[in-house]
């Protein structure tokens, strides 16, 4: 058994209001971690988290509050009494937290140093959209005189506001120039690795422990990738088996409720892909189906319908004679022929009412079948694809709502269907939305896996 080793430290410093909690709720991916607000000085104590790989505790990360008066507590620090042996870094800082304004005029400040000096190494997080105020480097200064590492991390870099060139040259000249880009509302894909990889030039010793970290990281995004094409191609092939049988009196309220009840099992793949990515339940809504108009269709000549039907007859009477009579009744026909051929279909023809019957006495009955058409299924496809890319890049700090805005129309109304979705047309029992359990077999699972595949490949193109 591999002995575990103590966890590395890291401390999240900087000036108020600057984005330090959400930078950790992005890279703990709690969306609920500590407090956020535009107003300043909203966290007031240290709170910290853990990033664990397999059990074990890699790295702790402790939120602070923010530095509120870095000059005057600059100038209080160098009008310190001098001692008789020179102090260094660290034993100034110790001198000021053993006075009285640590516990009262700068006791938030106070908690930042605390911290830092307990820890490994600090992450500096800058608002890059602010200026380069007198503050900021004073901030630095004390933070200095702690003797950890620190590594900036420019916040809010994708504004358009942003001044990161000014940020990079003032911490160049204070010998600060491992700095990372990170946006913790809209992070780069490669956001957290760059993190860790820039982490570890300035922590040498710790290097095998943020590489550990790093291959888990990218080995837990192909994993929720690869579920979430699933969750996808499970809703499409759910919509694609929906198949009803309606009286033509009840055309528009059939149409309507199809709509409701696809779009309820949409916001179902919503919520799944939300949860998978550990953001908040209504950080998404899926949008009314811009459609109107059903589909109509038995779908006779499907492939799978036809295997289906040539499957279950074939055991019991001559297949041909079967079939014919199936044709004759699956068209609208409604007449099985001479007595010779009814008498022949008797036999094998149980079988198939298992599966058929209902189909064929709604035929009787006057009734057509309804079913989701392919612009639906390929609206729905582009839909779920984009939320999961706006997911796969998105912070765990965002606030606003995902927009699941419809695609352009060329881009949903044309264009082939895919192979498992003309399938799964052939088998309603593959579908909730038909008022039952789904039927959970191999095929069903199979076209799932092909299409889940699919996607990937389409990505991997994208």
């Amino acid at each position: 058994m591999t002995k575990q080793t103590a966890p590395l430290t890291l401390a999240v410093v900087g000036h108020t209001n600057v984005g330090k909690t959400s930078l950790l709720r992005t890279l703990t991916r709690d969306v609920g971690f500590g407090a956020i607000s535009h107003r300043p000085s909203t966290t007031q104590h240290v709170e910290g988290a853990r990033l664990s790989v397999d059990g074990e505790a890699l790295i702790e990360l402790y939120d602070t509050p923010g530095f509120e008066d870095a000059i005057a507590l600059y100038e209080y620090i160098e009008q310190l009494p001098q001692s008789e042996q020179r102090l260094d870094g660290p034993e100034q800082v110790e001198r000021f937290l053993n006075t009285s304004e640590a516990r009262q005029r700068f006791e938030q400040e106070a908690k930042v140093l605390r911290q830092l000096l307990k820890s490994d190494a600090g992450f500096y997080v800058i608002d890059a959209r602010e200026p380069v105020l007198a503050k900021y480097r004073d901030e630095l200064a004390i933070l200095a005189m702690c003797g950890k590492p620190l590594l900036p991390v420019l916040n809010f870099v994708n504004a358009p506001e942003q001044r990161e060139a000014a940020w990079r040259e003032v911490l160049a000249r204070l010998g600060l120039h491992a700095i990372v880009r990170f946006d913790s509302v809209a992070p780069p894909a490669d956001g957290e690795q760059r993190l860790y990889e820039n982490l570890s030039l300035v922590l040498d010793s710790q290097r095998p422990r943020l590489q550990r970290l790093i291959d888990h990281n990218l080995a837990q995004v192909k994993v929720r990738r690869k579920a979430s094409q699933r969750l996808i191609a499970e809703l499409l092939i759910d919509v694609a088996a929906a198949r009803r049988s309606v009286h033509p009196d009840l055309l528009e309220e059939a149409i309507q409720q199809l709509h409701k009840d696809v779009r309820q099992r949409e916001q179902q793949c919503v919520e799944a892909l939300l949860k998978l990515y550990a953001f908040r339940k209504d950080d998404a809504e899926a949008q009314d189906l811009p459609l109107e108009e059903g589909r109509w269709g038995d779908d006779l000549f499907n492939p799978a319908t036809m295997k289906q039907f040539g499957v279950k007859v074939g055991g019991g009477m001559a297949a041909g004679a079967a079939t014919g009579a199936g044709i004759d009744l699956f068209t609208g026909g409604l007449s099985l022929g001479a007595a010779t051929v009814l008498g022949a279909a008797i036999g094998g023809f149980t079988q198939t009412f298992r599966s058929y019957g209902e189909r064929i006495k709604g035929k009787w009955r006057g009734e057509r079948e309804l079913t989701v058409n392919d612009a639906t299924l390929r609206l729905l496809a582009i839909r779920q694809q984009r939320l999961l890319n706006a997911l796969e890049l998105r912070g765990h700090a965002a606030q606003e709502r995902i927009q699941m805005d419809t695609p352009l129309e060329q881009q949903w109304r044309k264009g082939e269907l895919a192979e498992p979705l003309i399938t799964a047309r052939a088998y309603p029992a593959w579908s909730s939305l038909n008022g039952r359990k789904p039927k959970l077999d191999h095929e069903r699972t199979g076209e799932i896996e092909s299409l889940a595949a699919s996607l990937a490949r389409q990505d991997a193109r994208d």
